[in-house]
């Protein structure tokens, strides 16, 4: 129980929405044009979390901007028919909103794709404050995006918790100097969420509202 945390911001992409299949069939449609029958399924788990561009740039420096083209257009084809909701994800939202937490998204995605998640899940009417790629000049792990948020929120680092899946979440939290908790639903699995030692991990998002002695 911690009646000190006020404000809780999450990562979008694997912690509160099932975007992992969508991420990897687009990673795979755009590596399969440039780079037929060279990436696999598990190939592609590493880009998971860093921008497009980081991403990118570890294949191939000179063509990032085209294949992030390419990734954007797939992505924005196929949202809808392969984004799923996490068990538990809306209704613990939905329960944090009614008793009066800030809610706010930091994502490395755009804000419009962002946002298109978000009401696909009916999620946006909870979130005062979505930072995203658009709106930062550093990204996490990086703290910009959390102290952007925040600032936003009129919240402190002392009374906020960061939530997500990937090492970019754990550790921009801790850098901003949040309270942290990893989800054990991470595609890369619990024990690579584990390594970056969150104050919390999530078995499930329920999980959240026993941490806040909710």
């Amino acid at each position: 129980m911690n009646n000190k945390i006020t404000t809780i911001l999450f990562d979008l992409d694997g912690t509160l929405i099932d975007t992992n299949e969508l991420i990897i069939s687009t990673y795979l449609h755009t590596l399969e044009k440039y780079y037929p029958s060279k990436y696999k399924r598990e190939d592609v788990l590493p880009f998971m979390g860093p921008t497009l561009h980081e991403a990118f740039s570890t294949v191939d420096p000179d063509r990032v901007e085209e294949m992030v083209l390419e990734y954007r257009t797939f992505n924005l084809a196929n949202h809808d028919a392969l984004v799923k909701e996490f068990e538990g994800a809306v209704e613990t939202v939905q329960t944090l909103f009614e008793k009066g937490y800030k809610l706010g998204i930091v994502t490395t995605k755009r804000h419009d794709t962002a946002l298109k998640g978000l009401r696909l899940m009916n999620l946006d009417r909870y979130f005062e404050v979505v930072v995203a790629l658009d709106h930062v000049t550093k990204v996490k792990p990086d703290p910009e995006p959390l102290f952007n948020a925040l600032e936003q929120l009129k919240s402190t680092p002392e009374e906020s918790l960061m939530v997500g899946d990937n090492y970019h979440d754990i550790l921009a939290g801790k850098n901003a100097g949040t309270l942290t908790a990893g989800v054990a639903w991470s595609i890369k699995g619990r024990e690579y969420i584990a390594k970056y030692e969150p104050d919390y991990i999530l078995e499930h998002m329920t999980d959240l509202l026993k941490i806040l002695g909710e």
